[in-house]
């Protein structure tokens, strides 16, 4: 393994995934891993006063619509940190539009915290739990002047066949190269 993109996705995929973190939860730094280093970095500094509301990343091995590894926000009690991997189970999933461009988020809970063992889709999050997770993904970006819209929610089954897709999206990219 010579990169975070190339870590196991989980041996129980869809249901338990592996979880890269970017940003932790309550970060107005947005942080992106770079590829070509090997790094995280610092990309900017959120120009909204808005902070992530849950620890954002990205699921490895794979390659969402937008041609980015697919997105990942995991709700808990208390931020990790850039680069920390854990254990994850979706149960549903955010759509928005990015520059006009499909951008999904898996929304998932941390496998082995016991807070949340009972929540089996988004559906039983507190709703306004999701309503700030849309409010966040609707404005983060209008300081810059750059365009989002938020399109709703899908179930798990929903988010398991996007996890799925974008799974096989990146074997048949790494099986081409």
């Amino acid at each position: 393994m010579n990169s975070y993109l190339e870590l196991p996705i989980g041996d129980k995929a869809p249901e338990v995934l592996t979880a890269v973190v970017e940003i932790p939860e309550d970060s107005t730094n947005k942080y992106e891993y770079d590829r070509d280093l090997n790094v995280f970095v610092l990309d900017r500094v959120l120009h909204s006063p808005v902070h992530y509301p849950g620890d954002y990343g990205f699921i490895p091995q794979t390659i969402a619509q937008d041609g980015d590894p697919l997105d990942i926000l995991i709700l808990g009690d208390t931020p990790t940190f850039t680069g920390c991997i854990y254990s994850v189970r979706p149960v549903g999933m955010f759509e928005m539009l990015d520059h006009g461009v499909c951008d999904e988020k898996i929304l998932a809970f941390a496998m082995g915290n016991p807070r949340f063992t009972g929540i089996e889709n988004y559906t039983d999050i507190e709703p306004h739990i999701l309503r700030e997770v849309e409010h966040f993904f609707s404005v983060y970006k209008s300081l810059e002047e750059q365009e989002t819209k938020v399109l709703g929610w899908k179930n798990r089954a929903a988010a398991y066949e996007v996890i799925r897709s974008s799974h096989e999206r990146f074997l048949h990219s790494t099986v081409a190269k």
